[in-house]
């Protein structure tokens, strides 16, 4: 059983400063401060666009970076928005570089897609992060609609019902990590879509 505090990367998929998913992420520290050291990784930005030859034995120096972070925290905060109904390129550019080398994998993370609509997004992410075995809940996964109402400029969440899933979320989370028995949601089926047997 843990005695210390959980060590949680937060990945933030909006570049912005003063972005409202990282608005939400500080809510999120300040409401775990007992039980979860958080810390936001900053350079998703930075990663170089996936290429297959150069995911070798020696990836670019940001690569290597983010898979060290990813490995050395015992779980994954992912809060992004979403883009044009799609995941933001920069954060499923950084998770296409953990794919051969299995840094999600059994790894406790909770998703969290907080943007205007978000359905679209939230449910392809979701798809690429049980594909690559991240372990994940029905209750480790949220999303939040209308997020600029619900989350002020200084890292409040000032929505009952929203605060109330994040608490849900986050004890969930750490469930996740205390319980190896807890129910995981399967990754879904892939279907090879043109290709005739027999």
């Amino acid at each position: 059983m843990m005695t210390d505090k959980i060590k949680i990367l937060a990945i933030s998929g909006s570049t912005r400063k003063s972005s409202s998913n990282l608005n939400l992420i500080k809510a999120i520290a300040d409401l775990t401060s007992e039980t979860f050291t958080i810390s936001v990784f900053e350079g998703l930005s930075d990663i170089p666009h996936f290429n297959p030859d150069l995911d070798n034995e020696n990836p670019p120096e940001q690569v290597t970076s983010f898979r060290r972070q990813l490995r050395e925290a015992d779980g994954i905060i992912i809060c992004t928005p979403e883009y044009a109904m799609g995941v933001p390129g920069t954060l499923k550019n950084a998770i296409d570089w953990t794919v051969s080398s299995m840094e999600f994998s059994r790894k406790p993370l909770a998703l969290i897609t907080a943007s205007l609509s978000g359905e679209k997004a939230h449910a392809s992410l979701l798809g690429t992060l049980l594909i690559i075995e991240a372990r994940m809940t029905t209750d480790t996964q949220l999303l939040i609609q209308f997020i600029k109402t619900k989350v002020d400029g200084n890292g409040k969440i000032t929505d009952n019902e929203t605060l109330n899933n994040i608490n849900k979320l986050t004890q969930s989370l750490r469930k996740i990590m205390m319980d190896d028995s807890t129910k995981l949601l399967s990754a879904p089926i892939l279907m090879n879509e043109g290709i005739m047997n027999g």
